[in-house]
């Protein structure tokens, strides 16, 4: 129960001209330029955008700015704004089997069709603080590229010719994709839906859960099949013309996880996938949302539920972090009859204890009020 806060007007007007203060910070300091943050803040922005559910670099720049930097509140803003858009329809489904690859590697095969990409990664880097940095100085050249992005053959195809792993999801013709950002969440639900909120879910979290399934919560011992990143294009049914129409480019991460199932009454033993897609640059998401997703297919797939990773109504309902963050914050709103009633209680409580413990002096306490 909340009570109405009267007269307070003043005091947040006030509250927001000081924030305002702070984040626009000392006056001495140039202020941040949005085009600054998308190219030299990228993994930020790419974090924003997919969790946010809204691929625009620029929103997820002045989002960032304006939530100092506070990434959760810059998701929140972005989804918030993403509300007030018109709908025109839904894209076709992406083709990452032809995405233009930047970035390629594969725990499961050394030798690949079209070679490992390294790409730009921190995973070769010294993890020490480079002062020529903070020195505002450019410490690498202007790349040349000497070679384009290119199309490259998934890895999974390698198992799937000697039919040793599950075959990619396929959903029946008359299958609609749910819409979690227009239908309430309702379980058990379809893969396509969870896949959608785990997209979507808080890195961090995702991350905690499938650290547990390596740790032997879930029972499953993962392989990364493989982990892509470049740029897909996106295509539009347009009722007026035979053909689907172009819209342009996004970047993606896609990640296939990779592991062993014993096999079932219905299937045989072979290799199962956990699957995972966001925005941007963002590979630990998108292996931490494959392991996830991976965990939720127990009961699909006949195995035992003996972990958080596998509980569907757990890591769903827990994994955004917007929601999280208002029942959360939520506290800090009054609460003050709540309090008066829980403080009668526990006076009334404590009283009840003394008697029980100690009724002499609870008598003399009486007879000194009398």
């Amino acid at each position: 129960m909340y009570v109405a806060v009267k007269g307070g007007e003043a005091a947040i007007a006030n509250a927001h001209s000081l924030l305002a203060d702070r984040r626009r910070g000392d006056r001495s300091v140039p202020a941040l330029r949005l085009d600054q943050i998308v190219e030299q803040l990228a993994l930020g922005v790419d974090r924003v955008m997919s969790e946010g559910s809204l691929y625009d670099r620029e929103l997820a720049a002045l989002a960032i700015v304006q939530a100092r930097g506070d990434m959760i509140e810059a998701i929140f803003l972005v989804r918030a704004y993403r509300t007030t858009l018109p709908r025109f329809g839904y894209s076709k489904p992406i083709d990452t089997g032809a995405m233009l690859v930047e970035r390629r590697v594969s725990a499961t095969y050394k030798d690949l069709p079209g070679g490992q990409l390294l790409g730009p990664t921190f995973d070769y880097t010294h993890r020490l603080l480079d002062p020529e940095l903070a020195a505002g100085a450019d410490v690498a050249e202007p790349l040349q590229r000497e070679t384009e992005a290119q199309a490259m053959p998934r890895v999974s195809a390698i198992l799937a010719r000697e039919g040793l792993i599950e075959p990619d999801g396929e959903m029946p013709q008359d299958h609609v994709p749910g819409d979690i950002t227009r239908e309430p969440l309702e379980f058990p639900m379809a893969r396509d839906i969870r896949l959608q909120a785990l997209s979507r879910g808080d890195e961090g979290f995702l991350l905690a859960l499938g650290y547990s399934t390596q740790r032997g919560y879930a029972r499953n011992h993962p392989f990364v099949g493989e982990i892509r990143i470049g740029e897909v294009e996106l295509e539009l049914d347009v009722p007026e013309l035979p053909f689907a129409a172009p819209l342009g480019t996004v970047r993606v991460t896609e990640c296939q996880m990779v592991n062993q199932f014993k096999g079932s009454a219905k299937a045989p033993p072979q290799f199962t996938r956990g699957y995972g897609l966001v925005f941007g640059q963002s590979e630990r998401k998108a292996m931490a949302m494959a392991l996830c997703d991976r965990a939720l297919r127990a009961s699909e797939l006949g195995e035992d539920i003996v972990a958080a990773a596998q509980d569907e109504e757990f890591v769903i309902s827990h994994s955004d972090n917007v929601q999280a963050t208002g029942f959360v914050e939520h506290l800090k709103l009054p609460h003050y009859v709540d309090f008066q009633a829980e403080l009668d209680l526990v006076r009334r409580m404590r009283a009840e204890y003394e008697a029980r413990e100690n009724p002499t002096r609870v008598e003399e306490k009486r007879e000194a009020a009398e």
